[in-house]
């Protein structure tokens, strides 16, 4: 799918006509000049005016108040403060359906409970789509074509729920997969949260190199710590979230790198079968995302 194939033709109509999406930084302004490409009226809002200001300049939607509920609301919030959104959210009946795109799913889902939230109209979601930039203007309406993006509905939620953010989510070119929460956190600990942290501890200890060093530095460097530029804050909250997995993957990297590191002090046929199995690891990955 290309760029272009985002825009409407004339035989084609969704029974979507109107978004609001609450949260204008990369994420939530990505889905809205998405959504606005197809055609959908886009309601934004943020915290920040500022950003909403930024996000509606750039076409992704406008910041007036929608005349009535919308047919979806997207939240685009940390994923600490998506119970809380929604909560209010639906107080104020902004929409008929909500949907959000937290990178952990269970932890919201317990607080949204505890807030009392009518679990019914509400489907979880996760696009595997991002950019270690942040902000409006990082936005890109292109951003989730041909990607995956995670739903958690649970056993509440309406099939008319499901059948509706999976619109949202295929007119954005997204594949939508359905994963229960538990099982989305326990592979995105493994798929994306501990990479995170791996590159992160890698870029570290650049934090005092010298230019000897920085200059012989190249792009596998910079490809392996791409991520490690992104916001520490919104990082940090979003690993203690899911701690319990990312504990768990994140043990089992440390003691493949503890190995190898005593096989670098004279056990070559262990550290060989540890590179074997990264080779492996490689190519199912290659083969997964490329097939």
């Amino acid at each position: 799918m290309t760029e272009s194939d985002i825009g409407r033709s004339d035989a084609e109509s969704a029974a979507l006509d109107s978004v609001a999406v609450i949260g204008t930084g990369m994420m939530g302004t990505s889905v809205a000049l998405s959504l606005r490409a197809r055609g959908l009226q886009v309601y934004l809002r943020d915290q920040d005016p500022a950003a909403a200001a930024v996000a509606a300049a750039r076409g992704a939607g406008t910041t007036e108040d929608p005349p009535g509920p919308v047919d979806v609301a997207v939240i685009a919030v940390p994923p600490g403060e998506i119970a809380l959104v929604l909560a209010e959210c639906q107080a104020a009946g902004l929409a008929r359906v909500f949907t959000d795109v937290g990178s952990v799913k269970a932890a919201p889902v317990a607080a949204a409970e505890a807030y009392g939230c009518d679990l019914s109209n509400y489907v979880g979601g996760h696009p595997m789509a991002g950019s270690e930039r942040s902000g409006p203007m990082a936005a890109s309406p292109t951003l989730f074509l041909d990607r995956t993006w995670v739903l958690t509905p649970l056993s509440e939620t309406t099939p008319a729920a499901i059948e509706t953010v999976v619109e949202l989510v295929e007119l954005t070119g997204a594949e939508p997969v359905m994963m229960t929460p538990a099982d989305h956190d326990r592979a995105v600990a493994r798929a994306s949260h501990v990479p995170h942290l791996v590159a992160a501890a890698l870029a570290a200890t650049l934090d005092d190199a010298d230019d000897a060093v920085l200059r012989l530095c190249d792009s596998d460097i910079l490809d392996i710590t791409r991520v490690a530029a992104g916001d520490a804050k919104m990082w940090s909250d979003v690993l203690s979230l899911n701690a319990t997995d990312v504990a768990k993957v994140l043990s089992e990297v440390a003691a493949d790198l503890a190995e190898a590191a005593a096989a670098v002090a004279g056990d070559w046929t262990q550290l060989t079968t540890l590179l074997r199995r990264g080779n492996s690891g490689r190519a199912l990955l290659t083969g997964a995302l490329f097939y």
